[in-house]
């Protein structure tokens, strides 16, 4: 292995908590973690796990819920009560 250098990288508070406390339970330093996750990206040339969008964030469904606020807002919307679903 090379020179080793330092990166700086900022995690929300809360991520960065259960991300050291399942590395710990594995065994590894977040270091660690982070050093196999560059290692495997390198060789590989890819991200080693699957990414998706959420499509609740979508472009399309953030503009349709802000209408629905809206039409909420100024009452437009009715609401009907329903029966759970069950199995």
């Amino acid at each position: 292995m090379g020179q080793t250098v330092n990166v700086n990288f900022k995690l929300d508070e809360d991520v960065k908590r259960r991300m050291e406390s399942a590395c710990a339970a594995m065994g590894l330093s977040m270091s660690a973690a982070f050093t196999v996750f560059a290692i495997k990206v390198g060789n590989e040339r890819r991200i080693p796990f699957e990414l998706s969008a959420d499509p609740f964030y979508s472009e399309d469904n953030i503009r349709y819920l802000e209408r629905k606020m809206a039409d909420y807002k100024a009452g437009r919307l009715n609401f009907a009560e329903h029966g759970l679903i069950e199995e």
